[in-house]
């Protein structure tokens, strides 16, 4: 089953060589590929092939797992980490409002009910408008009284009603229905005043994305500039199930765990299958080794990265870092096929692709969201047959083994402050180098934070309770379609099997006496106590799984 993976298999012994490329569909003002591994898409070769201009660094830890660095040097390192020497070319700030965010997988949107998010700290409501056949996404306040318009409805004629007052809105963000306004007086619901921003947004791969930007001249931005392009997610003879989670930590944290490799045997112990040394090099019960990982490029629009294996890995700004790998064949001897099978043209056994996409998305600070993919074109049929819902269940144990660590981890660098990040950690390694990378870029073109303007100060929420902090119901269940399902499901399978328990007991209690045999009292008496045990286990799954698990490191 493909899980969580990150990019454990971007490791020298791992069965996948990765090949990481960047989107096609993105516009890129400034291409920036390393030669040494430009890639052209071998299952859409009608799709341009972006190559990157020539790097003039290499970013990596500078020494191995096995070499010392005295002092001195490493100190020297560290003072390095925030100076731009990389490149010669002038710098800009990154502008995190003039970007495409992802929101929620398609598959668990409800087009008869509004849902409210946050992205970037604006509170949006996203709605089907069926007159218009498209999704839309609004700030989410009325602008009568300022009420949530994601706790309103669509009404009977297809508009966006605010359950405060009963305002209706059209899908431009036009009000088109004021109850309190009299029918022959002036028409007060035409003012701009009456009007709710609307963000522009698209359908791309399957999710939903937006821009946070509600002027008028971005209108037509999509025609202009695309949400990165991913075709795997939407070749059929790829499957790609999604996942989204809330997560109490931030999105600094998220998106550089994601790039870390080296924390999956340790931190998913017993949950992960990591790739394996051999037993003559290893030295711990988890498998830890030495990896090697160099940043190749990074500028504005993100790295590219190569590990010690052909295998890459790209981050796109602000929400997308990816892998590709293969299972067996040569990756970089590959073609398509006219069905578009991509396979060795030495052999005619198919190529197996497998990708692991990660779209990470700054809620707020202290929080942020996952949208999680692993597209491949094998064992398309597992998908087929197993609802999606189980695959989530692994998935949430991997996001849950390692949440509270990144959340007190978040606090500690906040102590330092995060342009002194490379001061606050030590990082001697190449396994390192991608969360390097990111640091380094956050740094250089972000002030080492996100803007987040004049929304917030800075600092983070406090750590609720455990319970609280590691709750799956509301950052997941909720809002996934499968999962809500199977929670509704299983909790009246649990209600029927304690209802037939207690009427199975109640008909041998009122059964009178030579009414029933000997073998069907017990039978009854025993079903009785196998649905109610059955019940009870069910009661406790449930919980386990679609509400809270809390994870003990130290029993594995």
């Amino acid at each position: 089953m493909v899980t969580l993976t990150a990019t454990s298999l971007s490791s020298s012994s791992s069965p996948l060589n990765l090949i990481t490329r960047r989107p096609f569909g993105t516009k890129i003002k400034n291409p920036i590929l390393h030669n040494s591994f430009s890639y052209q898409h071998p299952t859409n070769s009608h799709l341009p092939s972006y190559q990157f201009k020539k790097a003039k660094f290499e970013l990596s830890t500078a020494i191995s797992s096995t070499d010392t660095v005295p002092a001195a040097d490493q100190s020297s390192k560290d003072a390095s980490f925030g100076q731009q020497t990389e490149t010669s070319e002038k710098d800009e700030k990154f502008d995190w409002y003039a970007q495409w965010y992802p929101l929620m997988p398609v598959c668990d949107l409800d087009k008869r009910r509004p849902l409210g998010k946050k992205v970037m700290g604006i509170d949006i409501v996203v709605w089907w408008d069926r007159n218009e056949n498209e999704w839309k996404v609004f700030d989410d306040t009325c602008p009568h009284r300022l009420a949530p318009l994601s706790e309103g409805r669509i009404d009977q004629w297809g508009r966006l009603q605010c359950v405060y007052h009963g305002w209706c809105f059209g899908g431009s963000g036009d009000c088109q229905f004021i109850p309190q306004a009299p029918r022959d007086g002036p028409p007060i619901h035409t003012s701009s005043k009456a009007c709710v921003a609307a963000y522009p947004s698209c359908v791309q791969n399957g999710i939903l994305w937006f821009w946070p930007n509600a002027d008028n001249r971005y209108k037509d931005i999509f025609s202009k500039e695309k949400p990165p392009y991913i075709p795997e997610i939407d070749d059929p003879s790829f499957t790609s199930r999604m996942i989204t989670r809330d997560i109490q930590y931030g999105y600094e944290v998220l998106i550089e765990n994601l790039m870390d490799p080296s924390h999956v045997p340790y931190a998913h112990y017993g949950i992960m299958r990591a790739p394996q040394p051999s037993k003559s090099v290893k030295v711990d019960r988890e498998g830890g080794r030495p990896l090697e990982i160099r940043v190749k490029t990074l500028d504005k629009k993100g790295f590219t990265a190569k590990s010690s294996t052909i295998s890459d890995n790209i981050f796109i700004p602000p929400c997308v870092f990816y892998s590709s790998g293969s299972l067996g064949g040569n990756p970089d001897n590959i073609s398509a096929s006219p069905a578009g099978t991509t396979e060795n043209p030495s052999t005619p056994k198919p190529v197996k692709k497998i990708l692991l996409v990660f779209l990470c998305i700054p809620v707020s600070p202290g929080n942020s969201r996952l949208i999680f993919t692993s597209p491949r074109n094998f064992g398309v049929w597992i998908d087929r047959i197993v609802p999606r819902w189980i695959f989530h269940l692994n998935q949430n144990l991997v996001l849950d083994s390692d949440l509270y660590l990144l959340h007190v981890e978040e606090r500690k660098i906040k102590e330092f402050g995060s342009l002194n990040w490379h001061k606050a950690c030590f990082v001697p390694t190449k396994a390192d180098a991608l969360v390097v990378g990111f640091r380094r870029w956050l740094n250089k073109y972000s002030n080492g934070q996100i803007d987040w303007g004049t929304k917030y100060t800075g600092s983070l929420p406090p750590t609720p309770p455990r319970e609280q902090l590691m709750d799956r119901y509301w950052s997941h269940t909720v809002s996934c379609s499968s999962c809500n399902l199977a929670y509704k499901g299983l909790n009246a399978l649990e209600i029927v099997l304690q209802v037939f328990s207690l009427a199975s007991i109640g008909i041998v209690a009122a059964a009178k006496q030579g009414a029933l045999s000997a073998a069907a009292r017990s039978t009854l008496v025993s079903v009785a106590i196998i649905s109610f045990l059955v019940s009870k286990w069910l009661s406790h799954f449930v919980y386990k799984n679609f509400h809270f698990h809390d994870y003990d490191h130290a029993s594995r």
